[in-house]
């Protein structure tokens, strides 16, 4: 492991929990969204991510690739279509249905403490590993 691969590790992590902190806050924020610019309500958003690789040149790596962090493969939007009956919404149907945002925010307040301690744990392992490359200077420097 180079010295800096625990950095590197943990600040993609951070940058995925920052994402997906705004990703939940604009969930959040229209969760009573019935009309967008695209047309319909609004559709919940989730980030996909997954492991990042990196070609390695380490002799015991059998398959040569190690980890190096997180990365962001794309923001998925759930389709899924909640409709709640209303008759005197604007955007009723004939029927008197409201086609809402599918947002549950009992599931974002979740996600969003999730997402915040995963941050939290990003942060403490960033600042153990600056600790210990300053202990290490402070070793080589006796």
């Amino acid at each position: 492991m180079a010295v800096f691969d625990a950095l590197h590790i943990s600040s993609s992590g951070l940058s995925l929990e920052r994402l997906k902190l705004d990703t939940i806050s604009t969930n959040i924020a229209n969760v009573n969204t019935t009309r967008t610019e695209e047309g319909g309500p609004y559709q919940r958003k989730t980030v996909v991510f997954q492991e990042a690789l990196k070609n390695s040149s380490h002799q015991l790596n059998l398959n040569n690739q190690k980890s190096f962090g997180v990365r962001t493969t794309e923001i998925a939007t759930d389709e899924t279509v909640v409709m709640t009956y209303d008759p005197s919404h604007p955007d009723a149907n004939a029927e008197g249905y409201v086609a809402s945002s599918n947002v549950n925010m009992a599931d974002e307040m979740v996600n969003m403490m999730n997402t915040i301690r995963a941050y939290e744990a990003n942060a403490t392992a960033l600042e153990a590993s600056k600790d210990m490359l300053k202990q290490a200077l402070l070793i080589s420097a006796k």
